[in-house]
């Protein structure tokens, strides 16, 4: 199991669209992918469980992957969330 903290600098957190192309990310891998922020555990393969959370702007959060491909599958989550930058 790997983990990384990183900050969101996306101007509008985490919203519908950059959720949706995070999913689909996710789902190419064979690891468990969970996100936290703010205590709150979910799985990064789950639209809804990562809404949930409703991440800000600016939030620190930490993604954790286990499994096969975990290193790709964390490395590939960091660069698409550094992408919705603004």
């Amino acid at each position: 199991m790997i983990q990384q903290t990183l900050e969101l600098n996306s101007k509008a957190g985490l919203l519908a669209i950059p959720v949706t192309q995070l999913v689909q990310v996710a789902s190419r891998f064979n690891s468990d992918i969970f996100l936290t922020h703010n205590g709150r555990k979910v799985n990064v393969k789950s639209i809804l469980g990562v809404l949930s959370l409703g991440i800000p702007s600016q939030a620190k959060i930490t993604l954790e992957a286990s499994g096969q491909d975990e290193e790709e599958a964390l490395r590939q989550i960091t660069k698409t969330l550094a992408s919705f930058n603004n």
